[in-house]
């Protein structure tokens, strides 16, 4: 039988090249909508490449707000063949420079006005679906650190959702009756060392998923700590928040499995 060797430089050129043609079809769109009186900008992207009608994914932000780090999980999630948005729960222009900017901000929707966090991640929702090319009925959304506890958050609100996925969020909740509302399936993704997850809430998060007769999975990374998919995160574990390269790749597969499997 004739067998054909690829040489490894030519095929890693070749995937590269296919990596790059897949990006050049990605439209990216600033997109101005609002939430009461408050203008947001979030980012459309997706594949026009693709001319049917497909899943929408919304994509939330960590506590830094809607930088390039989210654009580029946006623009990865429109790689897998998807209409990704990335929504602002901030607001138009309101952009952290500082973590302590940052804590703070985050901490006014996360630890003070959580119906304010649901109404901003509705309103991204609600952009996403009405956007061309959106299949009804289709609709995820994802969210890492700050934003993985907004995406449970609007499960809770009882957004029409598919799926809902969370990458190193806050999993606790001020009023966990709220988890009767998810119609979502949830997919919870934590590092087994993260010294911001607390045992007692990773606890209740489970207790309200039961109780609720939620369809939820939670998987621990072990070795994994706080901020486990952000680079800029460094790798000192020590610090409580710091990147793992094999959580990084184990989660986003997970996710990749979870969509194909219910979205």
């Amino acid at each position: 039988m004739f067998k054909f060797f690829v040489p490894a430089a030519l095929l890693f050129a070749f995937i590269n090249f296919a990596a790059l043609t897949s990006d050049a079809s990605l439209v990216r769109k600033t997109v101005e909508y609002k939430e009461g009186s408050t203008t947001l900008e979030g980012y459309l992207v997706y594949d026009d490449a693709i001319k049917a009608s497909r899943p929408g994914v919304l994509v939330v932000h960590n506590w830094m707000g809607l930088t390039d780090e989210t654009k580029e999980k946006a623009d990865a999630v429109a790689q897998l063949g998807y209409i990704a948005f990335a929504a602002d729960i901030y607001g138009k222009g309101v952009r952290p420079k500082t973590v302590d900017e940052a804590a703070a901000l985050a901490g006014k929707f996360r630890n003070g006005d959580r119906t304010l966090l649901r109404k901003r991640a509705d309103a991204g929702l609600k952009t996403l679906a009405k956007q061309s090319g959106v299949e009804k009925g289709r609709l995820a959304v994802i969210g890492y650190c700050f934003g993985g506890t907004t995406a449970i958050e609007l499960g809770r609100h009882g957004a029409d959702v598919r799926t809902i996925a969370s990458f190193h969020g806050g999993l606790d909740s001020p009023k966990p009756a709220d988890g009767k509302k998810i119609k979502g399936k949830v997919l919870a993704l934590a590092g087994a060392d993260d010294p911001f997850q607390k045992p007692e809430d990773l606890n209740a998060f489970q207790d309200e998923m039961r109780s609720n007769k939620v369809d939820w999975q939670l998987v621990l990374y072990g070795g994994a700590v706080h901020s486990f998919t952000e680079k800029a995160a460094g790798t000192d574990n020590s610090k409580g928040a710091a990147y793992n390269e094999l959580a990084d790749q184990r989660s986003w597969l997970a996710l990749q499995d979870f969509f194909k499997n219910y979205l």
